[in-house]
């Protein structure tokens, strides 16, 4: 069994990918496995920045729902193609990541979860405000994808699996990214860091610049989550600004295992299961699943992927 962890830890993307692609029927619907897929994205992105770099955000909900609203708003009112719409959405996440990014990452600890926090408040209310392109409170509306084809294959995203699979697509690309990343000199910059910020300063590397790409990166890729889950509901809500879904980031990450890089798929997967599962029995489903998390935190501080790996003795640093 050992052995077997092991050979998913050299082959972390590919083991990833073949996992996502037979996971929409392992579960109840495809509408449950395509927000799990997303969710999953949007907590991998926060991991970079939390896990691997140990800076707590309570504002990355900003770039889940720039870049929902950027492709929403590309796509609805300049009826531009989907494809270029999750572009402007990705890279206006980008840009919104160097602008709050550059403020943030001049604090640290406490102030600094607190500044994002404010920071993605901001941006919150801005679309808030914005009623003409955002839709205000009712959220933007019409997010639609005309039929296309693939090498001549007709694809009708109002069929779930076909939209799980053309967003498993993206989902692919960005942790193929994120694997490539922590594979890169800027990953062992970033851990070494997360340990011992002071030490990685004497060692000569640029802290502040690290920091800010990382948070750069963050965001791009929360802001594909959020491009995804504009395609997917076809309206952007406007609680895809709230702190709450930035929240729901950090408890994913934590649940599944920060700091390794399959465990916030695992979180979104546990997390949004449950959620389904309670909600047909009860209206408190906040309750039972906050219950649950406690219980995870308390016994299995590692989270639920990175328990398993610390049991297989598997090295969280070069592990999924």
């Amino acid at each position: 069994m050992n052995s077997f962890f092991q050979l998913i830890a050299r082959h972390r993307v590919l083991a990833s990918s073949l996992l996502l692609m037979i996971f929409p029927f392992l579960m109840p619907y495809e509408a449950l496995a395509v927000n799990i897929l997303i969710f999953g994205l949007f907590a991998m992105g926060f991991n970079l920045l939390f896990g691997y770099m140990g800076l707590l955000s309570f504002g990355h909900a900003a770039f889940l729902g720039i870049g929902g609203y950027l492709t929403g708003i590309s796509i609805v009112h300049y009826s531009l193609p989907w494809g270029l719409a999750i572009l402007i959405g990705v890279i206006g996440a980008a840009i919104g990541g160097l602008l709050m990014g550059f403020l943030a990452t001049r604090t640290r600890g406490i102030y600094f979860s607190m500044v994002t926090l404010a920071l993605g408040q901001i941006v919150y209310f801005i679309f808030y405000k914005a009623e003409s392109l955002t839709g205000g409170e009712n959220g933007l509306r019409g997010v639609r994808v005309d039929n296309f084809e693939i090498f001549g294959i007709p694809v009708d995203l109002l069929n779930p699996l076909a939209k799980y699979y053309v967003i498993l697509f993206f989902v692919v690309l960005a942790i193929w990214l994120i694997s490539r990343i922590l594979n890169s000199p800027l990953g062992a910059v970033m851990e070494a860091i997360r340990e011992n910020e002071k030490r990685a300063a004497a060692c000569g590397y640029d802290v502040a610049r690290t920091k800010l790409l990382v948070f750069i990166l963050s965001a791009a890729i929360c802001g594909l989550a959020g491009s995804l889950r504009a395609l997917h509901l076809s309206i952007v809500p406007i609680d895809s600004l709230n702190y709450l879904q930035s929240g729901q980031a950090v408890m994913m990450s934590i649940l599944g295992g920060m700091g390794t890089f399959f465990g916030p798929f695992v979180g979104a997967a546990v997390m949004l299961f449950l959620e389904d599962i309670v909600t047909g029995y009860t209206k408190h489903w906040m309750a039972v699943v906050g219950i649950v998390f406690m219980f995870f935190v308390l016994f299995f501080p590692k989270g639920i992927w990175g328990s398993i790996l610390s049991k297989l003795h598997i090295s969280q640093d070069t592990s999924q």
